[in-house]
């Protein structure tokens, strides 16, 4: 960015202008220590109206240089906090406490602190996400089947199994309880357990046992 006689203004209630933030990498390998909005937006990939938004939103704060909206290296390091926060999905809000709480912090390591946990609740809330998901799609996959599948009696119909019921009716078949397969298959508790009422129920069974007993008559398992 050309140095000009503007005069560089700064009101003094730039968010944490002096204060600590997690060190993530900043896309910009040049000299001046301020971007204009223009440069900002394409070195972080996003949009002047995205950078406007942020302001309105009190995550951002942009100084002046003459008629010009420009942002010092504070704000680009909170234009990296924002960006990371954004490839993951947090919502807006979520962005605002954070970076809240990082305006407190005290030192750089109570800012890793913080980031760091907001990460991990973040992954719970994903996981959390993903096993809802995978409940979804395993009852849609079982009302798909019931209607091809009509009236018909299941004995008399070759059952087709999704790759996740076959890898949860081999376990079962080997005897772990739902709690372990949960595991091992890397789901929760109650995504392990929906999954196998739905054997239950695709085979015609009373309970998980009759169920891979079916399944070794029908010749889906190989019996020992």
């Amino acid at each position: 960015m050309s140095q000009d006689s503007w005069k560089y203004v700064d009101s003094g209630d730039a968010p944490n202008a002096a204060g600590f933030l997690p060190k993530l990498p900043i896309p910009y390998q040049g000299t001046d220590d301020r971007l204009a909005i223009a440069e900002m937006a394409e070195a972080f990939g996003v949009t002047h109206r995205t950078l406007h938004f942020y302001e309105e939103k009190g995550l951002l704060h942009a100084a002046r240089m003459g008629p010009m909206r420009v942002y010092g290296e504070a704000q680009m390091r909170r234009m990296a906090v924002i960006n990371a926060c954004r490839e993951i999905d947090m919502p807006i809000a979520a962005i605002q406490e954070l970076l809240a709480a990082l305006d407190g912090a005290g030192s750089q390591k109570e800012a890793d602190r913080l980031f760091e946990a907001t990460l991990r609740a973040r992954r719970r809330e994903l996981a959390a996400r993903q096993s809802i998901l995978r409940r979804q799609m395993q009852r849609i996959a079982e009302l798909l089947e019931e209607g091809a599948a009509g009236d018909a009696d299941p004995q008399n119909e070759n059952i087709h199994l999704s790759p996740l019921e076959t890898e949860c009716l081999g376990f079962m078949a080997e005897g772990h309880p739902a709690a372990h397969i949960a595991r091992l298959m890397d789901m929760d508790l109650t995504a392990a357990l929906t999954l196998e009422a739905g054997l239950v129920r695709k085979f015609g069974a009373h309970n998980r046992f009759q169920a891979v007993a079916k399944a070794v008559l029908a010749g889906m398992i190989a019996s020992e």
